[in-house]
């Protein structure tokens, strides 16, 4: 049997030792991870599984962070569960509100590193956007999270405590002592479309996720949570099986050529092993159609021959095209294509039979939307004359300034 590679990513994080705390925290924790913790910390293992229930209930369905507030435990029991453990979640630095109601809270995670998540209310719906590295392992040329050097992968407890935080800020959590809260979720969708390439942290992801879709908890449904890839062909299959949640593939060219310089990942897995594992993953996860990501670049890959050969490729999908206008950011490379451009294209990929929503930009006054995510700390390393560089680009005007000009501030 011949050993499999590991998966290894475009770029490999900063080595950094996390801080040791004395306290273990129980965030993040599976259930057999958090069944072995409390046996490690004196829980009489016939106890251990009951235990595990009413401790994972007050903390994911609750939003209880303090062990003496879990009234349904004995008080010697609240003790060794203080001695021995916290419920600690990252701290938000800062909350934008935009114009139209997104919010992005700045979090601050262990060692100091900071990361962005964005919540998008909707009617009917309300979408949280969630990160899984401190930076990226990708450089795709449109998105300015891709400047960012990566630092390190968040842990378990890091990716669903943002989901707690949010709740938190938006008071999701049943009030002691009330009648349950309205069922209609203010969070009832997760998408994990923030800082970083999911599948290069797959298994902090998966055991993320898998807490967040228990029943017992925040209690997500599978095909409430939708994971976004640029394409990391090993790990599709393990995410169909392993996780089971909607797939979102970013895509954005039609051609390798292409492909290649806007999501440089191509050209370790080309379209065609791309589009194999797809083939696959509605089959292996039950999901009922994968979304393509495709941001609108003017005179890039935006012309009809484009949303033709889109059309061909996904021929045998069940699939639906998200068409995102470019959300541009300082020193960006590219522009967004015209709205008459966009609708054109959309209107070949409804005639051939799809769902082609244009998204609507959301908080882009707050550097919230698509791609324009980057946290304070880890400003770009590139300036816009070396991304266009790497994307082939013709070199952007210089400004100079003349030494008479004045200072401006």
């Amino acid at each position: 049997m011949t050993a499999t590679p590991p998966i290894t990513p475009e770029a490999m994080p900063i080595p950094r030792k996390l801080p040791q705390a004395d306290h273990k925290n129980l965030v993040g924790l599976t259930r057999p991870q958090m069944h072995d913790a409390l046996i490690a910390a004196g829980t009489p293992e016939k106890q251990a599984r009951m235990r595990v229930n009413q401790v994972w209930q007050w903390i994911y369905h609750k939003g209880v962070r303090d062990f003496g507030a879990m009234t349904n435990l004995a008080k010697d029991y609240r003790a060794l569960l203080a001695e021995h453990f916290t419920i600690d979640l990252p701290e938000v630095v800062s909350r934008h509100v935009s114009a139209d109601g997104t919010r992005k809270y700045l979090v601050r995670i262990a060692g100091g590193h900071e990361v962005e998540v964005v919540y998008i209310p909707e009617e009917g719906r309300g979408t949280l956007c969630i990160s899984s590295q401190v930076g990226c392992t990708l450089t795709c040329t449109f998105c300015h999270t891709g400047t960012q050097r990566l630092v390190r992968n968040l842990t378990a407890g890091e990716i669903v405590g943002q989901i707690m935080l949010a709740r938190d800020d938006l008071g999701e959590w049943p009030e002691p002592g009330r009648a349950p809260k309205d069922e209609t979720r203010l969070i009832s969708n997760v998408v994990l479309m923030g800082m970083g390439e999911p599948l290069y942290n797959f298994e902090a992801v998966r055991d993320a996720m898998q807490i967040t879709m228990d029943g017992e908890g925040i209690s997500l449904s599978r095909r409430r949570i939708t994971l976004s890839t640029s394409g990391v062909v090993p790990e599709i299959g393990r995410t169909a099986t392993e996780i089971g949640c909607l797939l979102a593939v970013s895509l954005h060219a039609t051609t390798d050529e292409m492909r290649n310089k806007l999501v440089p990942i191509n050209r370790k897995y080309p379209l065609d092993q791309l589009f194999a594992a797809l083939r696959a993953y509605p089959k292996l996860s039950n999901s009922e159609r994968i979304t393509f990501e495709y941001v609108m670049l003017k005179d890039v890959n935006d012309s009809d021959a484009d949303a033709r050969r889109l059309v061909k490729l996904i021929q045998g999908i069940p699939a639906k095209i998200n068409l995102i206008p470019f959300n541009e950011w300082p020193g960006a490379p590219y522009e967004r294509s015209d709205w008459a451009r966009i609708q054109a294209f959309a209107d070949i990929l409804y005639k051939a039979g799809y769902a082609s929503p244009i998204r609507t930009p959301r908080g882009e006054d707050i550097m919230a939307a698509c791609g324009q995510l980057k946290s304070a700390t880890e400003r770009s390393r590139k300036n816009r004359f070396e991304i266009a560089a790497e994307a082939g680009l013709p070199q952007p005007e210089r400004i100079v300034r003349r030494p008479d000009a004045p200072d401006v501030h």
